[in-house]
């Protein structure tokens, strides 16, 4: 059996009875579920729909989001989420870069990199080099004054963790920012790469080794078995190319507004819907969340 999740975005909701009453009855599905009215609702499947694809399409136009998964085990144990442009609103690299001077060229190799088109190491290597002499105290003022929540995130983490669940950020970015991220939202660890700092100010230099894609599946294989859990229990969620090994190997891997090119080798894509989509394809209705 499977279940048909439409939603939309919680801030301007855009879900009517009209649109998920046609669709199951296109589909024959079961009795429609109001997650949240207006916001979320679902409905069982027998089978995956020839036309999936196509109506998500038309649904898009719409401003919802439609997602069909087995019902089986998706109530999740674990969370393992990347944190820049997923948990949070920004790249942190872009902002530092911002502060230094050299802010369009470093996004314009971030935006490469996470679609894909650059080597993560590499690209990773020549951006932090561009911020060589910048003074360490930056981090701290753009985690201030730069770095917002991405919406429904502490929604998210306090939901999953009051029903059990572990929850760990994995990022291509920095332990400076992981760890107050992490500590700000109730991830139970975080892992990141470190910025070298000489005499109070970045060197321009990346600890090695460099945590990349491959660090993302190590850490998704590291955490289940110690555990205990299957890959198939993990929620993970991430929006770029650096992303896509957990999110393949996880039972649920979520594109969340993700670059075209990585959401296109996703099943799961949330472009309109917040970070508490994730709780409702789990089947949590908005009565079940944690308020923070």
């Amino acid at each position: 059996m499977y279940i048909a999740t439409l939603l939309t975005n919680p801030a301007s909701p855009t879900l009517t009875r009209e649109t998920v009453e046609s669709l199951r009855n296109a589909w024959g599905g079961g009795d429609a579920v109001w997650l949240s009215v207006g916001e979320a609702a679902e409905f069982i499947l027998a089978d995956i729909p020839v036309n999936r694809w196509e109506v998500w399409e038309n649904l898009q136009s719409l401003g919802v989001d439609l997602i069909v998964q087995p019902r089986e085990n998706r109530v999740k144990k674990m969370l393992l989420a990347d944190m820049d442009s997923t948990m949070i609103e920004q790249e942190c690299i872009d902002e530092l870069a911002d502060e230094a001077g050299v802010g369009p060229r470093v996004a314009d190799i971030t935006a490469r990199a996470m679609n894909g088109e650059l080597d993560f190491d590499g690209a990773l290597r020549e951006r932090v080099g561009l911020l060589k002499g910048l003074d360490e105290s930056v981090i701290d003022q753009v985690l201030e004054t730069r770095i917002t929540l991405m919406p429904g995130g502490p929604v998210l983490l306090a939901t999953m963790k009051a029903n059990g669940a572990y929850a760990a950020l994995v990022s291509g970015g920095f332990t400076a920012f992981t760890a107050k991220v992490a500590a700000t939202l109730g991830f139970d660890e975080n892992r990141a790469n470190t910025l070298i700092i000489k005499d109070g100010k970045l060197s321009g230099e990346v600890g090695t080794p460099i945590l990349g894609r491959q660090a993302k599946v190590d850490a998704l294989e590291q955490i289940t078995t110690r555990l205990g859990i299957s890959e198939t229990d993990v929620l993970a969620v991430g929006d770029g190319a650096n992303d896509l090994g957990m999110l393949g190997r996880a039972g649920s891997g979520v594109a969340l507004h993700a670059k075209p090119t990585v959401a296109a080798q996703c099943d799961i894509r949330i472009n309109h819907g917040d970070l508490t989509a994730l709780l409702y394809l789990q089947g949590y209705a908005k009565t079940d969340f944690v308020d923070v």
